[in-house]
């Protein structure tokens, strides 16, 4: 494995290794976030066909319905 050195401030040397457990290397604690913000992006784009104006129907629908059961 290759190794590099890069410079960084001390306030995020100190984040990472906040975020370090014994176990696990900087280099870990960095591809972490990578794969934590992969994670989020499979998410990206799966409401856009969604049928927004049927699920608002359906929600009057339901609240009408509860409001006449209560009265």
């Amino acid at each position: 494995m290759a190794s590099i050195n890069i410079s960084i401030k001390k306030e995020a040397y100190e984040f990472l290794k906040k975020m370090k457990t014994e176990d696990m290397s900087f280099s870990d604690v960095i591809l972490r976030f990578r794969k934590k913000q992969d994670s989020v992006n499979n998410f990206f784009g799966v409401l856009k066909d969604f049928e927004w104006n049927k699920k608002e129907s359906n929600m009057k629908d339901l609240r009408n319905s509860f409001n006449e059961r209560l009265q």
